[in-house]
């Protein structure tokens, strides 16, 4: 059983990685409802919650049935950071990740996210800054390390551990690689399996099949795996990839039906949390996720993104699962890599990190 703190998570957890503009309740709530066992919010700036800025304090927006979930800060100042927990705390998850992966410019040039993997030791005065700050269990995802020439992901796993975090997610690149190349696995699993280390470790990183979970799992010994763009528009992977775990077989890809179904769901999710008018428009970046695979689809692509009422989005919805009721997906299943392997296209393209 793997646990962080108090939170039973099971024997192989799949967590649905933080990832800006995707991770808001609408889309944890169909991704919880097909088998994601740990979510997390959209990465939030410690100096925007600091500030009360609308957008931050949205993104504190936790439900019940999200449970267990947690909110993920950023930021490059122990002050405002330990204040920003303080405040996540009112919010009540289950607990709090610091970021420290993020690799895009306007984040890391501030010395936060995964610009802070110049200065370990500053890293993990900031860490202890927010562990001493709060009751929740805390977590760290970060990186590798800040390029090829300083791998020290293995020195920081000891080191933050050292001062009090209860999971560390690594994404298997480095700052510097941003999301291209392979991700190395390797040194995912030297952390794991460092006698010294005794917390959940997680790994991230072209995640986007059943068979490269077991792969994962099997070859470098991680407590589980987060899963990133491989969810958008795809929530099943989650129950897919227990499935397969347990029995060695595939469930049949969602149908059509299916697909219209959830898209729906997470549409009325959408504009329960967000409004009407926000609600349909932050949605429309969705579609195409939902109806990749199906062919000629650019003529309703071009309506959904249109629409501007529910009942409008819905009926187009309908049109698509008639037309296409006896359309067939297909599998594809490729193989994880590590540093000797060939590699999949990256399965992250923004920040929030999505892996």
């Amino acid at each position: 059983m793997v646990k962080i703190g108090d939170i039973e998570l099971g024997e192989f957890p799949l967590l649905l990685a933080p990832m800006e503009d995707v991770s808001d309740p609408p889309f944890r709530a169909v991704c919880k409802a097909n088998g994601a066992d740990l979510m997390y919010s959209e990465f939030i700036s410690s100096e925007g919650l600091i500030r009360d800025a609308i957008k931050s304090r949205q993104k504190l927006d936790i439900f019940d049935y999200e449970r267990p979930v947690g909110i993920q800060i950023f930021g490059g100042d122990e002050e405002p950071m330990a204040m920003a927990a303080q405040i996540v705390e009112v919010a009540n998850p289950d607990l709090l990740d610091i970021n420290f992966g993020c690799p895009v410019k306007k984040v890391t040039c501030k010395g936060a996210g995964a610009g802070i993997l110049k200065d370990i030791p500053k890293m993990v005065r900031l860490t202890e800054a927010v562990v001493k700050a709060t009751r929740l269990p805390v977590t760290v995802k970060t990186r590798l390390g800040w390029d090829d020439n300083s791998k020290n992901i293995e020195e920081v796993a000891e080191r933050l551990q050292d001062v009090g975090i209860k999971a560390l997610t690594i994404h298997g690149r480095t700052r510097t690689q941003m999301y291209k190349g392979n991700a190395d696995w390797s040194l995912i699993g030297k952390v794991k399996n460092n006698p010294r280390i005794n917390i959940p470790i997680f790994g991230n990183g072209d995640i986007c099949t059943p068979e490269q979970a077991k792969s994962a799992r099997a070859k470098f010994g991680i407590d589980g795996v987060m899963i990133g763009r491989a969810a958008i528009g795809y929530p099943w992977i989650f129950n897919e990839i227990k499935h397969y775990l347990h029995t060695g077989k595939h469930l049949p890809p969602p149908t059509v039906e299916e697909r219209v179904k959830v898209c729906k769901q997470h549409l009325r999710h959408s504009i329960s949390w967000k409004g009407e008018i926000v609600g349909i428009l932050e949605m429309r970046r969705h579609y195409a996720n939902y109806l990749k695979g199906l062919p000629h689809i650019k003529e309703f692509r071009a309506q959904l993104v249109t629409c501007n009422t529910p009942s409008a989005v819905e009926e187009v919805l309908d049109a698509i699962a008639l037309q296409y009721k006896d359309h067939i997906f297909e599998r594809t299943m490729p193989l994880i890599a590590d540093t000797t392997e060939s590699s999949v296209h990256p399965d992250e393209v923004m920040c929030g990190f999505p892996g």
